[in-house]
């Protein structure tokens, strides 16, 4: 939709990025799909253009150097390019195809140093990037760390969703009238600074958990999502709070996280932005948090944009928030596997 500013004025109105697009961009069946462009690979890569975008807004200073190392996320960083390369055989294309090599090409085009770290974990990548960056800061090894989190879509990550079935032909029908899921996917791309020097937000908590239940599925009480959320309840201090859900649409997954929220916060109200905007993967945790610092800057949230009622718990609300009636807000990420990433995030007065 734009940069945060943008997309957050345009998720308060109501709007969505979202359009019934060809799952392969030029072929295939139509499901809802957020792209910057066209999702097919290009050579130079058509990503680099909107990264460039983003990043001029990124401080200066010696970025992957030292005290300033950079921590990369993304669930796919170039694989689109992969297929491209089997199916034109184009070198280029394998150059970039690869987590690493594709991090290289980052690197050498915005002249960063050599201290980066790239991880990666599904939907929650970019929350585990943002945890390391304190653990590198807590431990004195930075001054500032760069997070930068990217997920383009590729007919390649399209195309493999839509072989799970729960991209939504039906889109935007409510979760609960869908028989498997509503996910629709998007763009995504965002950065954050991270440092122990005061700033107008903080991040107060952040924690992860893994169900290792399963290699796809959560348990099927929610135990895993019960507990994640009573770990982050316990740190909020009497903080009256607001939850960003993952909120993916996935049916099950999306009726495990509203019921754990309604029962672990039953006076705080969930909202989630993917029926807007997409699901952006692995970049999805910094995307959000960008949206999240916008909404408690502006005085307004979002609601869940891209649903109806009934919804999957009497706590998700469809209507913006006033966030000037609450202390923080709790961010939260799931993947695949049963990771689950959460932090609480709060306005600081300076």
């Amino acid at each position: 939709m734009g940069d945060e500013r943008e997309t957050h004025a345009r998720l308060l109105r109501g709007e969505r990025s979202l359009r019934m697009t060809p799952v392969f961009g030029s072929s295939g069946d139509r499901v809802p799909l957020s792209c910057l462009g066209s999702i097919e690979a290009s050579l130079p890569p058509v990503w680099m253009s909107h990264l460039e975008r983003l990043l001029e807004h990124l401080p200066k200073r010696k970025w992957g150097h030292a005290g300033y190392p950079i921590v990369v996320t993304s669930s796919n960083f170039g694989i689109g390019h992969m297929l491209a390369y089997q199916q034109g055989g184009a070198p280029g294309h394998l150059a970039i195809a690869q987590a690493h090599t594709s991090i290289r090409e980052i690197c050498q085009h915005f002249a960063w140093g050599p201290e980066v770290s790239i991880l990666s974990h599904a939907c929650v990548s970019a929350d585990i990037g943002m945890l390391f960056a304190n653990r590198l800061l807590r431990n004195g090894v930075a001054r500032e760390v760069l997070c930068f989190s990217f997920d383009f879509l590729s007919p390649f990550v399209s195309g493999g969703f839509y072989s799970l079935k729960i991209l939504n032909p039906a889109f935007p029908a409510p979760y609960a009238d869908q028989e498997v899921g509503s996910i629709g996917l998007g763009d995504g791309a965002a950065f954050a600074v991270l440092s122990c020097e005061p700033s107008p937000f903080a991040i107060r908590f952040q924690q992860t958990y893994n169900e290792m239940f399963h290699m796809t599925a959560n348990q099927p009480d929610g135990a895993g999502f019960r507990h994640a959320l009573t770990r982050i309840r316990e740190r909020i201090d009497g903080r009256r709070v607001w939850v960003k859900g993952h909120g993916t649409g996935t049916r099950d997954a999306g009726k495990l996280e509203a019921e754990s929220v309604q029962a672990i916060f039953p006076d705080s109200p969930l909202v989630g932005w993917k029926g807007g905007i997409g699901h952006t993967l692995g970049s999805c945790g910094l995307v959000e948090l960008t949206l999240a610092m916008q909404a408690l800057q502006s005085g307004m949230a979002p609601g869940t944009v891209g649903t109806k009622a009934p919804t999957l718990s009497p706590n998700v609300s469809l209507e913006p928030l006033d966030t000037s009636r609450y202390d923080g807000v709790i961010l939260s990420s799931n993947a695949f596997g049963g990771a689950h990433a959460s932090l609480l995030l709060t306005r600081e007065s300076h």
